[in-house]
C-alpha cells in the first residue's frame, strides 16, 4: 500500500462544506425522506419489480437510471432527500479519501450507467464492471433468479459487458465529474469462445489494466468470477503469481484490489494472499459469490452462484482471518449480505475498511444507503469511536 494517488491531488469537489448530521433542518428532512422512500419502495415499487422476471427488472432499472441521470432537478432532489453526510463516516483507505465507506459492488453496473444516480444518492464509491478486454455477451439468459426466503439472488451473468475499452472510458469520465463519490473499475478475463491458455488470460487482464491505469480512483482485478467457461484458473497460487508478475509491469498510481473467491478453504485462500503480498496489491475484496448450496433449497436446474445473506458467515470469517494475518499489509473491502447497519459494522469490526453491497438495493430499496450510513454513525458513536478507521478490526485486535 502507499502508492501516491493522483486523484487526491486534484479532486477537492468531495469536500463537504455542510454536514446533514450537524444541521437540524436538513437532518429532519433526511429522516422523513428516507422513511417516505422506504414506504414507497415496500408498498409500490417492490411489488411492481417482483411481478417481473429478475432479468426484466434489472434491465428496466438500468434504463430508468440512464434516463434519470440526465435530469438535473431530479438528481438535485435525490441528493437533498437521501444523501446523509456525517464527518464521522469520512475515511481514508489506500490513500483515497471517502465521504463514507459504503460502495456498490461490481456486478450490477456492468457498463457504467449508474454513477450519476449513485453519487447523488450518497454512495461513497462504486465499482463498475466487471469489464473485460473484449466485449462479452455473457451466459445465456436467464441471468438471475430470486430467493427471497434467503434474501439472496442466484447470479449467472457470465461477465456480460461492452468491453473495457468502452467501459473504462465511461468510468474515467464519470470519475472526473463525480461530486463526492469515488469510482473503481473491476477487470476480469473475457468469457467467450476465444479464451485460450493461461498466457492468453494474463494478456487479457493486462490489456484492460493498461486501459484503466490512472483513469479511475481505484482498480479491482476480479480473479474469482464463478460463472465462466474457463472457471477460476487464477485462484491457483502458481497462476496468480504469473498473472501479477505481468500486471506489476503496468505503471499506475491508483490503488489496486483483488476480488477473492469465497468458496476456498482457508489454507488455499491463504496461499493466494501469500502470493498477493509479494506483488503491487493494495487490498482485497472479500468475497465473490457463494457457490456452495449446502443447507439451502435451491432448484437444481438454476445455474449460478448465491449473493446476499447466504454469504454473510463465510465472508466474515475470511475477512477476520485475513485481517488477523495480513491487516498490516493489505486493506480489506468486505462484501456479502449487508442489509443492516449492524451487518456493516460487523464487517468493519472483523477488519473491513470499506463495505460493498448489491442485493439489499433490491430487497430494501435505494434509500438503504441512507439507512446504512446513519445507522453506522450511530453505532460508532455508541461505542465511543471518533472515526470508522478506529473500529476496523476491533473484534480481532
Amino acid at each position: 500500500m502507499g502508492r501516491r494517488n493522483r486523484w487526491n491531488d486534484k479532486n477537492d469537489k468531495g469536500v463537504i462544506m455542510s454536514y446533514v448530521s450537524q444541521n437540524p433542518v436538513r437532518d429532519t428532512i433526511n429522516r422523513v425522506s428516507t422513511a417516505a422512500f422506504s414506504f414507497a419502495y415496500k408498498n409500490v415499487v417492490k411489488p411492481h419489480i417482483f411481478n417481473q422476471s429478475p432479468d426484466a427488472a434489472h434491465d428496466e432499472m438500468i434504463r430508468f437510471c440512464q434516463v434519470s441521470r440526465r435530469i438535473p432537478p431530479l438528481m438535485w432532489t435525490l441528493r437533498q432527500m437521501l444523501d446523509y453526510t456525517d464527518p464521522l463516516l469520512e475515511t481514508t483507505v489506500m490513500g483515497v479519501d471517502f465521504a463514507n465507506p459504503f460502495g456498490l459492488s461490481a456486478g450490477l453496473d456492468k457498463n457504467c450507467d449508474l454513477p450519476v444516480v449513485l453519487d447523488n444518492a450518497g454512495f461513497g464509491f462504486e465499482t463498475v464492471g466487471s469489464t473485460t478486454a473484449r466485449p462479452c455477451e455473457g451466459n445465456p439468459r436467464p441471468w438471475f433468479h430470486r430467493l427471497p426466503e434467503y434474501a439472496s439472488m442466484m447470479i449467472h451473468v457470465g461477465l456480460a459487458n461492452d468491453g473495457s475499452e468502452a467501459v473504462v472510458e465511461r468510468a474515467a469520465r464519470e470519475a472526473g465529474r463525480a461530486r463526492a463519490m469515488k469510482l473503481s473499475v473491476s477487470l476480469a478475463r473475457t468469457n467467450d469462445d476465444l479464451c485460450g491458455d493461461i498466457d492468453e488470460g494474463i494478456e487479457d487482464y493486462k490489456t484492460s489494466l493498461l486501459r484503466a491505469a490512472d483513469r479511475t480512483h481505484m482498480v479491482e482485478i476480479n480473479i474469482s468470477c464463478p460463472n465462466t467457461r474457463k472457471g477460476e484458473p487464477f485462484t491457483q497460487a502458481g497462476n496468480l503469481d504469473r498473472l501479477f508478475t505481468e500486471l506489476d509491469k503496468v505503471d499506475h498510481s491508483q490503488p489496486l484490489l483483488v476480488k477473492m473467491p469465497q468458496s476456498l478453504p482457508w489454507p488455499r485462500f491463504k496461499e493466494l494472499l501469500d502470493v498477493l503480498v509479494e506483488h503491487k496489491v493494495d487490498g482485497v475484496t472479500i468475497a465473490n459469490l457463494r457457490k456452495d448450496r449446502t443447507g439451502l433449497e435451491v432448484p437444481p436446474e438454476w445455474e449460478g452462484s448465491l449473493s446476499g445473506l447466504p454469504c454473510v458467515g463465510p465472508s466474515n470469517k475470511l475477512i477476520a482471518r485475513t485481517y488477523r494475518d495480513y491487516g498490516d499489509r493489505m486493506a480489506i473491502a468486505g462484501v456479502g449480505g449487508v442489509f443492516t447497519p449492524q451487518q456493516a459494522y460487523d464487517k468493519i469490526k472483523a477488519g473491513s475498511s470499506l463495505i460493498m453491497f448489491i442485493s439489499s438495493l433490491m430487497y430494501r430499496g435505494p434509500q438503504n444507503i441512507t439507512t446504512l450510513k446513519r445507522g453506522l454513525a450511530d453505532l460508532l458513536r455508541a461505542d465511543g469511536y471518533q472515526s470508522v478507521s478506529q473500529a476496523v478490526g476491533a473484534d480481532i485486535r
